[in-house]
């Protein structure tokens, strides 16, 4: 018997033929090229699951660095984005907010507010996963946010189903080394894990209130997805901590919703291979194999491993994040990348990549501001490759999150083999919360756009013919169910 590091394995299964096919091509797609949306790498098990009574010592956070206050939010305000034909209608603003004074270390954000009464609309933040994938470039551009880029790379469009027209969106490029952020220190990229990543968060939102002081007070909710599912728990958790001090900025946390969340590494693990089977990708020869050989209970045999690269032959070349869509072939010619089931350019985070990388660009953006010695990337490789600590499971802060009393969805997009909503499923079996409201179908225009189940202090929804992605491959179902959770309300009927 031997452990194997699962989260590596699912690099070599799951994504490595999908960057060998990409690749061929000259050109890759989002997940495909860049295996960062779902954490697969964990070098360690240790983390502190609360916080120590110190940090509160004397009734205020050792952890946050507030900046100067004369660099406030006009000196962030975006005038216009290269390629945005005509005037917006809301106002958005990106920049900097220091993290830590000492180390030189600064994350990008990413701001836009409501074009209709932004001061009675929630302020909410989106957080990509990787862990080390960007939320301005896949959350912002890619999926949610008001903008995305055409295939000449220069121009941009708007997209209809943005979900700041229900509320104010913020999106942080986190930890250093994703995107934009930065730190001066260069042990800083070798050295961070989830705890540095939400003391980070924490310290961001504290300082980044400080610019925009009018939301201080606004009803404040977490959003995200795939390793989101260890960040948003952590951040809510440790904003519910610190709220508890005395002199310690308090943020309005209202609620949570992640996306195709990663829990729990065994169940995901599990799940993706119980979700072959049932949509006919592998054959069931492999899958008995697998259920024979593998206890998904961390540790491993070498027949589990060789049961689980079978399986994966048997699959073949399929984006397992959404496994009926379209591969990028050319980004330069994208007519040759559209032949699937799925609408939608799967090149697009091409041109997002092209255009974020533009000079003219990060200058209307205030970024880059101190020559970053690389380009901006969707998802850092090093970020990935160097992540030192992570929970094995995170159903022990769901339960705290639940016990808070903290709004909580999760939701799936029911395309998605990597976070399935299957293995959401099994999480919720293990949590055992009683049911309230029986599951049932939800529906855009009389048309069924996905399932819910109520429980005690908690919702579950599915979103039909989304990939893990959801707002991308299913932008109108997305921002329904959004507003839902925004309202408190489960999905219409």
């Amino acid at each position: 018997m031997h452990t194997l590091p699962i989260k590596m394995k699912r690099v070599i299964l799951i994504l490595w033929p999908l960057f060998y096919l990409s690749v061929a091509n000259t050109a890759t797609r989002n997940q495909a090229s860049q295996p960062l949306e779902f954490d697969q790498l964990k070098k360690s098990r240790k983390y502190m699951q609360e916080k120590q009574d110190s940090t509160l010592k004397n009734g205020t956070s050792p952890l946050v660095h507030r900046g100067p206050r004369n660099n406030l939010r006009e000196q962030d305000k975006i005038v216009s984005m290269p390629g945005q034909a005509g005037v917006t209608e809301f106002d958005q603003y990106a920049g900097y907010v220091t993290v830590d004074a000492k180390a030189g270390r600064a994350l990008f954000y990413y701001f836009v507010e409501a074009p209709q009464d932004p001061s009675d609309k929630p302020l909410v933040l989106w957080l990509n996963g990787g862990p080390g994938c960007s939320s301005f470039g896949s959350g912002a551009m890619l999926e949610l946010g008001p903008f995305s880029v055409h295939s000449d790379n220069k121009t941009l469009y708007k997209k209809k189903h943005a979900w700041n027209r229900v509320a104010n969106m913020l999106f942080i490029e986190i930890p250093a080394g994703v995107g934009y952020s930065y730190s001066n220190t260069t042990s800083d990229y070798y050295n961070t894990g989830d705890k540095r990543t939400t003391d980070d968060a924490y310290t961001f939102l504290v300082n980044w209130l400080e610019k925009f002081p009018e939301y201080q007070d606004r009803d404040f909710f977490i959003t995200g997805e795939s390793y989101a599912g260890h960040y948003i728990p952590e951040l809510a958790n440790m904003i519910i901590y610190m709220n508890r001090a005395t002199n310690a900025t308090s943020i309005n946390l209202k609620g949570v919703a992640i996306g195709n969340a990663d829990l729990d590494d065994n169940l995901t693990l599990r799940a993706s291979y119980d979700y072959y089977w049932m949509h006919a990708m592998i054959s069931g020869k492999a899958y008995r194999a697998i259920k024979d050989k593998c206890g998904f209970n961390g540790t491993y045999t070498k027949d589990c491993e060789n049961a689980m690269d079978i399986a994966t032959q048997e699959k073949g070349n399929v984006d397992d994040y959404d496994i009926y869509a379209p591969i990028c072939h050319d980004a330069s010619n994208p007519s040759k990348s559209t032949d699937s089931l799925m609408s939608g350019d799967p090149c697009t985070n091409h041109y997002i990549s092209s255009y974020l990388n533009r000079p003219e660009v990060q200058r209307a953006l205030h970024a880059n501001t101190t020559g970053l010695g690389y380009p901006w990337m969707d998802c850092s490789q090093h970020v990935f490759d160097n992540w030192k600590d992570s929970p094995e499971t995170m159903l022990p802060s769901i339960k705290r999150l639940i016990s808070s009393g903290t709004r909580i969805w999760l939701y799936s997009g029911d395309m998605d083999a990597v976070c399935s909503f299957i293995s959401t499923q099994y999480a919720l079996d293990i949590l055992g919360l009683p049911i309230e409201t029986s599951w049932r179908p939800w529906r855009i225009d009389n048309e069924v756009a996905g399932y819910v189940v109520g429980y005690k202090g908690l919702v579950f929804a599915t979103v039909r013919g989304a990939g893990h992605m959801v707002p991308y491959y299913q932008p109108r179902r997305a921002l329904a169910l959004f507003s839902s959770f925004l309202e408190g309300k489960l999905p219409p009927r």
